[in-house]
Parts: C-alpha cells; sequence; structure tokens
C-alpha cells in the first residue's frame, strides 16, 4: 500500500515584529549666562553642529527682550532670572557674563549644584583659581576656563597638559589683542594712540572705556592665570606692576626702528631661584623688543604666548587672541574636554602650587628714555649728572629734525642697569625744570 504523501503547511503572518531602534547616545545638556558677543558666537557654533552631543536648553541676560534673535530654536529658553539655570537639570553650566561678582557665586552655586562649569572670565579666575578648583574637585565637577586666555589659542591646555612634564621657569608675550591692535596700528601707520584707540572700539577690538586693557589690567589677569597653570606659583594681580600703553607716541616708533626694534605691550613672568627661596620677577609693560624677534611679528589683534622650559627650551603658541569667534572656539573646546575627561575621580590629586617668597617688578636690563623739552642749552648735562650719580652709563643719544624747539623730541638710550636705581634716578630728572612732559621710560628686552 503506497503511503500516502502531506503536504507540508507553512504559517504566514501579516505582521511583522517592531525593530527595535537604539536610541542615541544622551546629550550633555547646557546653559548659559551671558549672551553678548561671546555668547553668541558660542550659541552659534552649538547650533551649526548637527551632531553636536551638547543641547543648550537655557540663556540667561539681564534685559533679555531685546537680545533674543529667531535663529536660536523654539526650545532654548530665555530668561532674567539666574536660578532659572542653577536650579535646571543642566550638565554644564557656561559662564560669560564677566566680573568678579555676581559671576562667582553663580559659579559657585553651579559646582554645588552639581554642575560642570565653562567659564572666560579672566578677572574671576585670576582671583580665584585656587578655591574654585577645590570646590570643583569636592563637588566631583570640573571647572575648566581655557577661553580666558588668549581667545582662541590652546595656551593654558597646551601648557598645563603638553608641557605638564617640564619644569617651566618663564611666561611671556603679548596677551592683548586691544593693545596690540593699537600699537601695531600706530607703527605702520603713524596715527596717534588716540586715533588708533578711536578705530580700535569702531572695529570692537576696544571697549567703550579701554581702561583694562590700555593699562595693563586685563593683560596683569592672564599673566596671573598662566603663572599658575605653567609656573605653579599663586600670586595676586595687585603684586604685578603695571604701566600703560597711553604714553607712547608716534615718534617713539620712528626712534625704536632707528634702534632696530619695535613696540609692543610686554607681559613677563619669570621663576628665579636664590638660596633655596622661590620669587617672581613680573610686569606688563609697554617694551622696545628687537624686529628679528617673534614678538615683533604679533600684528592686530593676534596674541603670542611663550613659554620657556628647563628641558623642552621655549615652546609658542599664537593666533588671534579677541573676538567673539576666537574665544568661543575656546568655549566649546572646554566642552569636549568635560565630554571626554567626565568628572574627576574622587582620589583625584591636584598639581602642587607654591607661593613665592617675593613677587615684585625689579627688572636689570638697558633702557630707552624719551624726553620732551623746552630746548636750551645744558639738558644733556644736567641729565647724564643724574645718572651718573646712580652708576647709569648712557649708550647712545639720538634727535630726529623737524620738530619744534619748544616741544622737542630726543631720546637716550641706557647701557644694562637695575629698574630700582633707574627709578630713583627718574624722580630727579622728571624734577629738572625743562620738561614738557614726563620722561617715558621702557626697557629693551634683547630675548
Amino acid at each position: 500500500m503506497a503511503a500516502k504523501s502531506k503536504k507540508l503547511k507553512t504559517k504566514t503572518s501579516s505582521k511583522t515584529k517592531p525593530v527595535k531602534v537604539k536610541p542615541g547616545p544622551k546629550k550633555l545638556k547646557i546653559v548659559l549666562a551671558g549672551f553678548g558677543t561671546v555668547g553668541r558666537s558660542v550659541v552659534k557654533l552649538l547650533i551649526d553642529d548637527a551632531n553636536s552631543p551638547f543641547e543648550l536648553t537655557h540663556i540667561f541676560n539681564r534685559n533679555v527682550e531685546r537680545k533674543k534673535v529667531d535663529w536660536v530654536p523654539y526650545s532654548v529658553r530665555w530668561t532674567e532670572d539666574i536660578d532659572d539655570l542653577l536650579s535646571s537639570d543642566a550638565d554644564i553650566f557656561i559662564e560669560l557674563t564677566g566680573g568678579i561678582d555676581p559671576a562667582g557665586d553663580w559659579i559657585r552655586k553651579a559646582l554645588c549644584a552639581g554642575k560642570s562649569v565653562v567659564t572666560a572670565n579672566k578677572q574671576l579666575i585670576a582671583e580665584s583659581m585656587a578655591e574654585l578648583q577645590k570646590l570643583a574637585r569636592e563637588s566631583g565637577k570640573r571647572l575648566e576656563f581655557g577661553a580666558s586666555v588668549a581667545g582662541g589659542i590652546p595656551a593654558i591646555i597646551g601648557i598645563q597638559e603638553g608641557l605638564s612634564g617640564d619644569r617651566l621657569n618663564r611666561i611671556a608675550g603679548v596677551f592683548n589683542g586691544t593693545c596690540n591692535f593699537i600699537l601695531t596700528k600706530m607703527e605702520a601707520t603713524g596715527a596717534s594712540f588716540e586715533s588708533a584707540l578711536k578705530e580700535a572700539q569702531e572695529l570692537g577690538f576696544a571697549e567703550a572705556d579701554p581702561t583694562n586693557d590700555v593699562e595693563g589690567y586685563d593683560a596683569r589677569a592672564k599673566l596671573v592665570i598662566l603663572a599658575q597653570a605653567g609656573l605653579r606659583v599663586q600670586v595676586r594681580s595687585e603684586q604685578i606692576p603695571c604701566w600703560p600703553i597711553s604714553s607712547v607716541e608716534a615718534v617713539d616708533f620712528a626712534y625704536a626702528r632707528e634702534l632696530g626694534c619695535t613696540i609692543r605691550q610686554i607681559s613677563l613672568a619669570k621663576k628665579e631661584i636664590e638660596d633655596d627661596a622661590m620669587s617672581i620677577r613680573a610686569f606688563v609693560r609697554p617694551a622696545l623688543v628687537p624686529t628679528s624677534s617673534l614678538v615683533a611679528h604679533v600684528e592686530g589683534s593676534k596674541n603670542l604666548v611663550m613659554a620657556t622650559g628647563q628641558y623642552a627650551g621655549q615652546m609658542v603658541f599664537s593666533g588671534f587672541g579677541a573676538g567673539g569667534d576666537p574665544t568661543a572656539v575656546a568655549v566649546i573646546s572646554d566642552l569636549y574636554s568635560i565630554l571626554r575627561n567626565g568628572p574627576p575621580s574622587p582620589n583625584s590629586v591636584s598639581v602642587p602650587v607654591d607661593t613665592p617668597k617675593e613677587v615684585n617688578g625689579a627688572f636689570t636690563a638697558p633702557y630707552y628714555l624719551r624726553f620732551v623739552v623746552k630746548d636750551r642749552p645744558g639738558i644733556l648735562a644736567g641729565v647724564a649728572t643724574v645718572l651718573t650719580r646712580y652708576g647709569i652709563s648712557i649708550d647712545a643719544v639720538l634727535q630726529r629734525p623737524g620738530y619744534p624747539h619748544s616741544a622737542l623730541p630726543f631720546i637716550i638710550t641706557l647701557e644694562t642697569c637695575t629698574s630700582a636705581n633707574l627709578g630713583r634716578s627718574l624722580q630727579e630728572i622728571n624734577r629738572l625744570e625743562f620738561h614738557v612732559e614726563p620722561v617715558l621710560c621702557m626697557p629693551i628686552l634683547m630675548d
């Protein structure tokens, strides 16, 4: 008997199982305090990147209604109440309002509320870096301030991480883009200080009140930060003497060229060890530098940071140090640093920072003195007599023709001498009766 064959039945279904879609990586939530020049650039960079791992949720600013723009996503909440940011579930608080108060309190509250912080606030970091870093460690969060120095130049991270294996002993350079713009404009066109400053203000490089820039306070705050980051020393802003650039005139560039130099605002901090005691020599001031030097070729609003170490020698960081976009790049880079590195380990140890025995602006160098006088016989003899009394030797005397005898500029260059001796001699020289204006004194920095 033949076996019957059976047909195999296959089950079909019109229903398909749903495919599980894995959610994308969670984005870090960001809140921003300060929608000024830098803040606007930060927001643009955040929203222009479709693959950004960050989500902006809040923007704080005073008089926020006049700050609102239609290109910011509707999901972002605008507010005039800083507590909206501090009480939010954000991961990172960005502070771009500037100043010490109330920004310092906001940053402290943000850290205590479990938020990491990114700031470009040089005044606050210069005054409270150690305290805020300690609070960040205790809170298990990160404090990043790469944008507080030299705009978009990665000077701080380069020094703190790239040069951490060296023993740095000198930080120097051009740290203020506004002053550099003014001085290079005077150099290139023969413009007066006042007209160069006015152009800097019109272009947005200088504030309506340029005091912090032209008096050297802005560069000094940056020098304090770099001294701690690179030299690993704790100094206070008020310990570092500043000289303004407003006394520099177009004629000084003409004389500087005859000496093979130009003029830049120089910030310098140098660590010195003597008898097992560490001291810091530091200043911010206009100075003559050789035209062959790197510093002389820093033009416009660019910055230059030079770090010198015991083993690696001199390292140079250069680029645009002012403006919204360069500074915003540094802010975004700090956000990525937090993303990459995460919270600090509970057992993390801070880099030790020393307190120097002494901080002062004493410096030994050749010097440039520019006089403006009512011309008469015996002027050079009177000046030379005072300098001789303090053991200071004249190197050269230069006088360009074409100036009125009622306000005649000339210069004297001095051989290497101490700033202390020179300061005492200038007190006497400035009391002589032939001056139209006080003597301008600048060091000639050859290295």
